[in-house]
Parts: structure tokens; C-alpha cells; sequence
């Protein structure tokens, strides 16, 4: 049974934070909208929860964090996915390259890894770890291990790394297996270089051969010169809310309806069976558009 929520949004897709902890501190980190998580699921837990999101009928799950890979467990709770429930996982890179493909047997299908600059000092700058090589040698590990495709994430910042786009553009070109995602900045904590990026895509639209608008978030994706490149506008952004089709899960347990509110969790840590079936209802019931 698919779940629809009040605005008649379906949930198709589940995107799970496995831990708060992460071993980089980027300085515009949302840390998928946590506020002071107390203890990470279990596997079992995790497992359990993934069997709930398949039986109404999602689709697949994100893993995400902080920085899902610092947990050990990891290949555990990617073989723990239900049959039929494609897998992916969003990551700073710097640990993949030595495990992607012990991932890739775990069922894992794709990664989206973060790319911010390709400018060793500037990296450091924007992380505060000297690890650009770690993730470069991630993304090379990714495509051998067939976790494709690779979407690219570069959080755009004001007078930072806004200069770097063609540079990235260019890093991507010519493999089919990588895609940019431009993602605006959304203000957490005390990062405010935010840049408008409507001007920028008029830009990639006039030099664009082929727009896809994408089924979810109507968001486009342009192709141009062997490169394909997306832009994620999650601020002010009715469309982005209108054709939300995600699920939270924070890494302590709660079902989180929308990314920018912490104020309609449900707890379900150590409820099992229909009562579990239950909470998620009551999660969807919850969903509501942030921008209207």
C-alpha cells in the first residue's frame, strides 16, 4: 500500500541518517536537520524499519549522516536491504575508495559524493581536513566498483569555491557516469555565503543542447558539451515542496517529515510489528509543504 500524505504526495523514497558523527566539519553542514541525536540505530533496528518502508511500497532508501561510513557496520546494513529496495548512499568520499567495492557485494547500487572544490587549500578551507586526494582517489574506487551513476555534489558558495564551477563542470565531462549537482546553499549554522543561483542556471540553459526536468522536484538537469549538470534549489522553492517524495529517518530512531522542521518527529525506537506500521502513517499524516 503506497502512502499519501494530506497534499496527496506519495512516499517513494526513505532517506536514513546512520550516525550524527562525521570525520570532516564542513562549515555549511545541515546534518540532515538533527539537532542533538542520542544513540545510533542498530542494524537490526535499521533492518526492521527498511522491511516497514518496503511493505508500503517505497521504493528506495539513502543512507546519509553525518558521514555514514564511519560506522563499521555498514556492509551489514546495506545486505540488510529488502529485495526490491534499491540502495544508494551519500558521502564525503574520503573513506570510500578502500571499501567500494565490498560495498557493491553488499548491494549498495550508487553514491553521491561531495566535491566542493578541486583546489587542495580551498578544500581544506571548506572542510577543515586536507583530504581533496582521498576523495578523488573515492571516486575513481566508485566508478571501478560499477556505483554508478556518480552524482557529484557541489555545495555553491559566495566569493569560496562559486569561481570553481567551470573547473568542476570540466571534471565531469566526457564520463556518462558522472553527474554535477549544484546545490544551493541552505544558511545552517553560521554559513551564510549564499549564492542566488537563478542567474546561473539562465546561464546553463542557454548553453544547453538537451533540459530534462526531472520527475522529482521538477528540478532540471543540462546537458552541454558532454557534461550533465543539475541544480538543487531546495530554498523558497514550492516546486521542490510540491513534489517531495521523501521520508526521514533520523540516526537515533525518529520518522522526520520534512528536512526544515524539528518540530513533528515520531519516536519510534523500540516499537515493533503494526505498531511500527502505525507511526508511519502518522509520519506521512504529517507531511506538509515547507514553501507554499
Amino acid at each position: 500500500m503506497l502512502l499519501r500524505d494530506p497534499y496527496n504526495r506519495p512516499v517513494t523514497n526513505i532517506r536514513m541518517s546512520l550516525t550524527p558523527k562525521c570525520n570532516l566539519r564542513c562549515i555549511y553542514c545541515h546534518a540532515e536537520g538533527e539537532v542533538e541525536p542520542d544513540d545510533e540505530m542498530t542494524t537490526a533496528e535499521i533492518a526492521e524499519i527498511l522491511e516497514v518502508a518496503a511493505r508500503f511500497g517505497i521504493k528506495s532508501v539513502k543512507f546519509t549522516g553525518g558521514e555514514p561510513m564511519v560506522r563499521s557496520d555498514l556492509p551489514d546494513i546495506i545486505a540488510s536491504v529488502p529485495e526490491g529496495l534499491e540502495s544508494s548512499l551519500t558521502t564525503n568520499g574520503t573513506l570510500l575508495a578502500p571499501v567500494a567495492r565490498e560495498l557493491r557485494e553488499a548491494g549498495l547500487s550508487r553514491v553521491n559524493i561531495s566535491l566542493d572544490s578541486l583546489q587542495p587549500e580551498r578544500y581544506r578551507r571548506i572542510t577543515g581536513k586536507d583530504m581533496l586526494g582521498d576523495v578523488l582517489a573515492g571516486i575513481d574506487a566508485a566508478l571501478d566498483a560499477g556505483l554508478t551513476p556518480i552524482k557529484l555534489n557541489m555545495v555553491v558558495l559566495k566569493g569560496i569555491n562559486d569561481d570553481e564551477i567551470e573547473d568542476v563542470i570540466g571534471f565531469v565531462r566526457n564520463n556518462r557516469d558522472l553527474i554535477l549537482q549544484l546545490i544551493e546553499l541552505m544558511e545552517f549554522n553560521a554559513c551564510t555565503d549564499h549564492v542566488d543561483v537563478s542567474e546561473l542556471e539562465k546561464s546553463l540553459a542557454s548553453r544547453s543542447k538537451t533540459i530534462i526536468t526531472r520527475r522529482m522536484h521538477h528540478r532540471k538537469k543540462y546537458c552541454f558539451d558532454g557534461a550533465e549538470v543539475e541544480v538543487v534549489r531546495p530554498l523558497h522553492n514550492t516546486e521542490f515542496c510540491a513534489f517531495c517524495n521523501r521520508l526521514r529517518v533520523t540516526s537515533d530512531g525518529k520518522l522526520k517529515p520534512c528536512l526544515l522542521r524539528n518540530d513533528n518527529h515520531v519516536d519510534i525506537r523500540g516499537v515493533h510489528g503494526s505498531e511500527l506500521e502505525d507511526l508511519f502513517k502518522e509520519a506521512v499524516a504529517r507531511r506538509a509543504p515547507y514553501f507554499t
